[in-house]
């Protein structure tokens, strides 16, 4: 048992020897590269999570690199995209034009994306390494060879929406069609998956017509190959503008950087129980190091509990997936370059941060049981005759979720209070409960009960601010010690 409980990487499968065999192979000359394919991902039958195209379940570990294409040089690139694939990310969240400036700041090697600032004209020149759509290319397929896919945002809200040359948007819906269609047509074959939007209010039928018009254009582009959805502004989601629309694949939101459950995470299940059901996604909670709701006088900065806790209030209450972020790693800080609202350290430190490590943690457990059949459920807790002591609120809001067969549940803990389940949230007649750590992922067993009435468990550290997710199993199922790979 002792061994079972000791974490180790996850066990290499065939698609992973597939692509590090045959993802990036370098010519002796260096002037190309062959890569393979990355699995498409399609939405699963029950319309709850994305798959891949084999049907196997694909779990969304993102990450917010909003200037990679723009800032990074190959180097650092190489260096970003490797921490994160070791790390257990599947998916690096970029924008082609990037938001601080990268309409006219050039990249790394001095090269601008756009002719005469004309979404319609993208600057390409002949031959490779020769202008920033190369440098794209290169991080695109550089990512695709570690197993990453890319969350590719065309451009950021303020090149749709806000004044940036001649009092206009540099985007009208006829440019936005023609420049998706090019991008579609570009990245074809890769790993992608489309995120329109870009951290804006759509103001009028214009705005949000060139949403529509940019997703007509990539999908003519790449054959509707790819995934396609939107990035919506803070404290919104995709589904309050397009939700009925047949080219949004699935819902993103961004619940924002708050601390408090009921402030922006509770709005998880609000998409999660939207008819038409499609997959929901936080794709921009709080980020680790970010001033608490941009009041860093008032709040502080965040810590890795403070990102963890919306990683499982997020999962736990319907999504699929999660993307973290940090606040110098998505605008790529370091010193010598204009800071955003203080950040505390140069994104290649912030890459380590405890919580940057800490998110495997719940992609592992989730993985560790069954996948597709998962669904948000607190009525598997038992409320305190003072709610708000359990389930609880703000900063101590308890949320769990279960197996439609009964087979598991799981609830989050976010501090060391007594709270009492429902057993038969089970389906076996003997229940097998255990404590998971989310800060390292280490499993501990508590015991076997029978599955009847009511139960009070209480977290290892008692009366602490530290977190605890207790797990719920039919003994009979004989599962792997959550977290562990089979």
């Amino acid at each position: 048992m002792e061994n079972s409980m000791k974490r180790h990487a996850p066990l290499p499968t065939l698609r992973h020897f597939t692509v590090a065999l045959l993802a990036f192979h370098l010519i002796a000359d260096g002037a190309s590269r062959v890569f393979a394919e990355l699995p498409r991902l399609k939405v699963s039958e029950n319309r709850r999570f994305l798959i891949h195209e084999d049907g196997t379940p694909f779990f969304w570990l993102g990450d917010t690199a909003w200037e990679l294409f723009h800032r990074l040089d190959r180097e650092e690139a190489d260096r970003y995209l490797e921490t994160r694939a070791k790390q257990g990310y599947t998916v690096i969240q970029a924008v082609a034009l990037a938001e601080l400036n990268g309409h006219s700041d050039p990249n790394p090697y001095g090269h601008l994306p756009l002719t005469d600032l004309d979404p319609a004209r993208p600057a390409v020149v002949d031959g490779p390494d020769n202008d920033y759509w190369d440098h794209v290319d290169y991080i695109v397929d550089k990512a695709n060879s570690l197993g990453l896919y890319i969350g590719f945002l065309p451009t950021w809200g303020r090149y749709w929406r806000d004044d940036i040359r001649n009092g206009k948007p540099l985007f009208t819906v006829e440019n936005s069609a023609t420049y998706g269609e090019w991008l579609g047509r570009r990245y074809r074959g890769k790993g992608i998956v489309w995120i329109t939007g870009g951290d804006r209010v759509i103001d009028d039928d214009t705005q949000k017509e060139m949403m529509r018009a940019m997703a007509r254009g990539i999908r003519q582009g790449d054959g509707g190959g790819h995934l396609i959805t939107y990035h919506p502004r803070g404290g919104q989601g995709s589904a309050q503008y397009f939700h009925d629309e047949d080219w949004l694949d699935f819902n993103m939101r961004q619940n924002g950087h708050i601390v408090e459950f009921n402030g922006g995470y509770h709005n998880t299940r609000i998409d999660y129980d939207r008819t038409p059901l499609k997959p929901i996604l936080d794709v921009e909670p709080l980020y680790e190091d970010h001033p608490v709701v941009f009041r860093a006088k008032e709040s502080g900065h965040s810590i890795s509990s403070d990102v963890r806790r919306a990683l499982y209030w997020n999962l736990f209450t319907g999504a699929f997936g999660h993307t973290y972020g940090h606040h110098s790693v998505w605008q790529m800080w370091r010193p010598g370059r204009n800071p955003i609202n203080a950040p505390l350290m140069p994104w290649f430190e912030a890459i380590n941060q405890p919580g940057a490590e800490q998110m495997r943690h719940g992609r592992r457990l989730l993985e560790s049981r069954p996948f597709l059949t998962r669904v948000p459920d607190d009525s598997v807790i038992v409320a305190d005759a003072v709610p708000t002591s359990v389930p609880g609120a703000g900063r101590y809001r308890f949320v769990a979720t279960r197996d439609t067969d009964g087979t598991y549940a799981m609830v989050y803990a976010p501090v060391g209070r007594a709270f009492k389940v429902r057993m038969d949230a089970i389906q076996g007649p003997k229940v097998k409960a255990w404590w998971y750590n989310p800060r390292n992922g280490q499993a501990t067993v508590i015991g076997e009960f029978p599955n009847t009435g009511e139960r009070e468990f209480l977290p290892p550290d008692k009366g602490e601010m530290i977190d605890w997710i207790l797990v719920l199993d039919d003994e009979a199922k004989g599962y792997p010690a959550p977290g562990a790979s089979e």
